[in-house]
């Protein structure tokens, strides 16, 4: 293959092996690199290609390329910091930080323990273990109590202040202050 046939298959299958690349790799820059790195194989190579289908036998060398390239990344990917640091439990600088840490976390652990009921548990799960707000929600069987209390007293019949029961007339409903737009 000379040197002009072989400048107009670049040209005519640049586009092709680009896409190829592009698509096996994810990556436009890495692709423009296994682009250039196969037609530059094909260029090494020609006189080992036959002649038949040239096509076929660049979209073969760039699918090659490709696969080499996503081994090799594979290997030579370095694990970030947080990758590292999170795999590591947290380590304090020496006895004088852990000392106040400890005397941190029991003074955090007492303060919480004085909060009233419910607040004290809610406190401690939130503080001092460190559970998401969302996760406390399933934890804590007193808020089902609490929400049952709700209804209870939405059930209890409403008095006025003679102590005799409140019946609401259709009359006293009023949705005027409702806004019903969603």
């Amino acid at each position: 293959m000379c040197q002009e046939p072989f400048t107009q298959m670049v040209h005519k299958y640049q586009n092709l092996v680009f896409s190829i690349c592009v698509k096996m790799t994810g990556d436009y820059f890495a692709a423009e690199d296994l682009t250039q790195e196969t037609f530059l194989s094909a260029y090494q190579h020609k006189e080992e290609f036959d002649g038949k289908n040239e096509k076929a036998w660049l979209c073969r060398i760039a699918s090659n390329k490709c696969i080499d390239y996503s081994r090799q990344a594979a290997r030579r990917m370095v694990p970030t910091e947080d990758e590292v640091l999170g795999s590591h439990p947290a380590r304090a600088g020496g006895p004088e930080e852990q000392c106040i840490e400890e005397v941190v976390r029991e003074e955090l652990q007492e303060k919480c323990g004085q909060l009233k009921p419910p607040y004290d548990e809610i406190a401690k799960l939130y503080f001092c273990e460190e559970h998401p707000a969302g996760e406390m929600f399933f934890m804590l069987p007193m808020i089902d109590a609490s929400i049952d209390r709700v209804e209870e007293i939405d059930r209890a019949p409403r008095m006025d202040e003679g102590g005799s029961v409140q019946t609401p007339k259709c009359c006293d409903i009023s949705f005027d202050h409702v806004d019903f737009s969603y």
